[in-house]
């Protein structure tokens, strides 16, 4: 019975300390810190941690780069593509009788301003929550450096004789090794995943010359680090811009990203593998969930605690009631 408690004990404590990540907005440093720590894993260096470093650095600051000449790059592009689909579909969908939330981009700004008021007031100093945000990163890259030169922790050796805080730090320390490793799961698959989605769409694009074909490629990959959503937000994205060249184009190119969702279904299946599969409503909800209390963040992370509650409620055996009764 202690050990139960005991064990229960460690349980609560380390969903306290996820929660006050939460409330206390710090998910921005605790994914950052995972996604770090992954890559640094990553690289081919063995025992040379600091020449893994280095790299990693390098490889950092382009893809800070890269992603700041993205945004610059999409801001101008995005409204562009707007402008000149929707017109396209507006008259399609009158046509056939269709009726749309919107009749040109002034009233779908409205119509998505609307949708988001709670975060655009949330987010009403812009420039502010982009400075917290980029130095809540370069926290968590420091802290994943750190855990990468020295993974022990002190309190997971623990000392003899044992005492009630050494177990308790050690089975913590143990949890969130756990919950690590089923992050890893996931989001290596998902990153695979979305590679190959991306060079399928991007086989798509060059040899239909879409237009805007960089950031389409971009923004594919960015978003298929999103599970579900961020397919529907690229998926948008590809089908409105082949509006702009025929109704039917966008046709075809709807039914090729069902047909590369489909496999990528079946990719998913078959590379993250039965132990974290679930249904397909609860992903779902989790995501809702996720991003409701955390936003992207959450959207990230919702898998991965789904996947580390199946691993870790699948530890502890339960016997049939009806068969210990029997005499």
């Amino acid at each position: 019975m202690y050990q139960d408690k005991s064990l229960a004990i460690s349980y609560a404590f380390f969903v306290l300390i996820l929660v006050a990540v939460g409330a206390l907005q710090l998910t921005t440093v605790f994914v950052t810190i995972l996604f770090a720590y992954l890559m640094l894993r990553a690289l081919p260096f063995g025992k040379y941690k600091w020449a893994s470093i280095g790299l990693f650095l390098i490889f950092l600051a382009a893809l800070f780069y890269g992603f700041a000449f993205f945004v610059r790059h999409a801001i101008i592009v995005l409204p562009e593509i707007a402008s000149k689909a929707i017109p396209v579909i507006v008259h399609f969908a009158t046509e056939r009788g269709i009726v749309l939330p919107f009749t040109d981009i002034e009233s779908l700004k409205t119509l998505v301003l609307e949708s988001i008021q709670e975060t655009v007031v949330y987010l009403g100093g812009y420039a502010g929550v982009a400075t917290k945000q980029f130095v809540l990163v370069i926290v968590g890259v420091v802290v994943a450096i750190s855990i990468f030169i020295n993974p022990t922790l002190d309190f997971d050796q623990s000392p003899r004789p044992l005492n009630l805080y050494s177990l308790h730090c050690a089975r913590v320390a143990q949890l969130f090794r756990s919950f690590y490793e089923n992050f890893e799961k996931v989001m290596s698959a998902q990153v695979i995943i979305s590679g190959i989605n991306t060079v399928l769409t991007s086989a798509f694009v060059y040899a239909s010359s879409l237009p805007y074909a960089a950031i389409v490629i971009v923004l594919t990959f960015l978003c298929g680090l999103l599970p579900v959503i961020g397919n529907i937000i690229s998926n948008t994205v590809i089908v409105g811009i082949a509006f702009t060249i025929s109704p039917q184009f966008a046709g075809w190119a709807l039914l090729f990203l069902v047909a590369i969702h489909k496999l990528e279904y079946f990719l998913n299946s078959k590379i993250i593998g039965g132990r974290i599969r679930h249904p397909m409503w609860l992903t779902l909800l989790a995501l809702l969930v996720g991003e409701r209390l955390l936003g992207i963040p959450g959207i990230i992370l919702a898998p991965v605690v789904l996947s580390f509650i199946k691993v870790e409620a699948s530890k502890f055996e339960v016997s049939d009631s009806s068969e210990a009764r029997k005499p």
